[in-house]
């Protein structure tokens, strides 16, 4: 019985302990955002990944951050409230919006640290094909075991910004 117990623990320790390693690797590179340049980690990768991409559509820029549309937009507008992005009509067609660098956007990214995010899909994209597949699957189902799947998840440590912003609100309108 005590050996059914210990079932795959090494394995667990080890994806446990990769697990970890990855989360810091995240996490300080978002205090060091923060502390260095004084916006979020999350907010930092979106303005790196749109000076790459050059004036873009919210979905272009969802597809260079590998996230969701909707993510996205809540991380540009506040990049837009700060001055370090603008948004217009797109010259091509009027229907569409495009965000851009403003100049202090791009003055920032001059002072920025490199970003984990872009780190991380660098060494998932070479990882061999099959190690990425089961790398996918193996995440996949643990999501779903663990009943996270659905919504889709916001950039890395954003989400950690809105609810104290959300307290502030309530208390202030108690007050």
């Amino acid at each position: 019985m005590g050996s059914h117990i210990n079932h795959g623990a090494g394995e667990v320790r080890e994806v446990m302990d990769g697990i970890r390693r990855l989360v810091r690797l995240l996490r300080v590179s978002a205090r060091a955002s923060e502390r260095l340049v004084g916006i979020s980690g999350a907010q930092l990768f979106v303005l790196q990944r749109l000076a790459e991409a050059g004036p873009c559509s919210i979905n272009t820029l969802a597809e260079q951050t590998l996230t969701h549309q909707s993510s996205v937009s809540a991380v540009v507008t506040r990049l837009i409230e700060r001055g370090l992005v603008t948004r217009r009509p797109s010259p091509e067609d009027g229907r569409r919006v495009e965000v851009s660098l403003a100049p202090a956007g791009r003055a920032l990214l001059r002072e920025a640290p490199p970003m984990a995010q872009a780190q991380l899909i660098a060494g998932l994209r070479k990882l061999k094909p099959g190690v990425r597949e089961g790398l996918a699957r193996g995440l996949s189902a643990l999501v779903s075991e663990l009943g996270l799947e659905g919504d889709s998840p916001p950039l890395f440590f954003e989400e950690e910004m809105k609810p104290r912003k959300r307290r502030k609100e309530k208390l202030d309108g108690a007050a």
